[in-house]
């Protein structure tokens, strides 16, 4: 298969824990050829380029800062760079989406408009129409989308759903998730978009436990109802499914920054079955591992004492000169990127308007499997999104979801 030149959109955390390390490994088995990391300004981008990642990960190995933070003024903001990084790949190679939620829908369309392929954080978009409307312009040019819901790779996750979708644990009925992340998001980037305007922890966050439900039991949600307090530092949303089931989910950004794990989070699910009820239960932020050091990590939040997640996302040696990333998190990446590839392959030996219809079915098929989102597969997403938006800025009013010939969220 032809390597794939990357541009990723957006230098922050997710970039530096888990994007770029993981394009970075593909780079090095032979499945990514060059890679742009373009950002508001250059202070993000030194900051990867001086981190361990280079030095112990992969040394030897760079990317293409944008803007060159060793030639302009790192705070200074260049806000449409990414744009010239965009136009300047060939068609069909790929773009990552990793800006803030609010600013998918302008990426994406810069990258439809020049003919690339895309990898999305989650959530693809924050409205429906604008969901469908990146759809069917994708499909139309044959471009492949994946949207980064990781936890759908997380193998217990992708064994509940076989099981599930066997019958195994009967009628889902009854729901409850947790997700808080750190009290230390609160002093980074965050407190510059995590705004009550734009999103909330519900949306950022509770959107993972959302998509998981639907995943593993084939559900569509039909009712939100969110509240929120503290400027939406906390979350506590409703969600009821198309077969009278209920699904509770707490999200926060406030999670002990002396506290052992990364994060909190977990799900469990109640299902009745014909003579006795099913239960599923998944401890998240505790894998089994237990850690006490004696020299404190300079990471926000580091702990002497620590239960970190191995399944999540860990550089580990395996041999060689460079690290290798395992866990779901690099799976995740390493799916939709070889989707993109796969849908290439599927046209490689054609041209024009075959080539394109070769790439619709690779994308169609890729849709109908159901493992990695996309806007075709997931699209419920984006109408959960809006409905809890809905809810959360009008005193956690209920909103439904109306499926049928022109989906929409409104109030109850």
């Amino acid at each position: 298969m032809k390597k794939l030149d990357v541009v990723i959109v957006g230098g922050g955390m997710i970039t530096q824990l888990q994007i770029l390390p993981s394009i970075l490994y593909l780079r090095r088995t032979g499945k990514i050829g060059d890679i742009t990391v373009s950002a508001l300004n250059g202070r993000p981008l030194k900051a990867l380029a001086e981190s361990n990642l280079f030095t112990n990960a992969f040394p030897g190995d760079t990317f293409r800062p944008l803007p060159d933070f060793n030639k302009v003024d790192i705070d200074k903001p260049f806000p449409d760079l990414f744009k010239e990084a965009i136009a300047a790949l060939p068609p069909y190679n790929l773009v990552v989406v990793a800006v803030p939620d609010q600013m998918h829908y302008g990426v994406l369309k810069t990258a439809l408009e020049h003919n690339q392929h895309v990898m999305c954080v989650k959530p693809l978009v924050l409205k429906y129409d604008q969901a469908v409307e990146i759809e069917k312009e994708a499909l139309a040019k044959g471009l492949f989308i994946g949207v980064e819901y990781h936890k759908r790779f997380d193998r217990q996750n992708i064994m509940a759903r076989r099981l599930c979708r066997d019958g195994k644990f009967g009628e889902f009925v009854l729901g409850h998730a947790s997700l808080i992340e750190p009290y230390y998001y609160r002093s980074s980037n965050f407190q510059n978009w995590f705004t009550t305007e734009n999103t909330d922890p519900f949306t950022y966050i509770g959107c993972h436990y959302v998509d998981l439900v639907a995943f593993i039991t084939g559900l569509k949600p039909v009712e939100v109802s969110v509240d929120g307090n503290k400027g939406f530092l906390w979350s506590d949303g409703r969600v009821r499914w198309e077969n009278g089931a209920i699904f509770d989910v707490i999200n926060g950004l406030g999670y002990p920054n002396a506290a052992a794990g990364g994060n909190m989070q977990g799900l469990q699910m109640f299902f009745e079955g014909k003579q006795d009820g099913g239960y599923l239960e998944h401890q998240d932020q505790f894998r089994g591992v237990k850690h006490s050091y004696v020299v404190l990590d300079d990471e926000p939040g580091a702990s002497l004492y620590n239960e970190p997640n191995p399944h999540y996302f860990r550089l580990l040696s395996r041999g060689g000169d460079f690290l290798t990333p395992v866990g779901y998190g690099y799976e995740s990446i390493e799916a939709i990127i070889l989707g993109a590839m796969r849908v290439n392959e599927a046209a490689a030996d054609a041209s024009g308007n075959a080539a394109t219809a070769l790439r619709r079915s690779a994308i169609a098929k890729i849709d109908e499997e159901g493992i990695i989102a996309t806007p075709a597969n997931s699209s419920y997403n984006e109408l959960v999104v809006e409905a809890a938006r809905l809810s959360i800025l009008n005193d956690g009013r209920k909103a439904v979801i109306e499926y049928g010939g022109t989906p929409r969220a409104r109030l109850k």
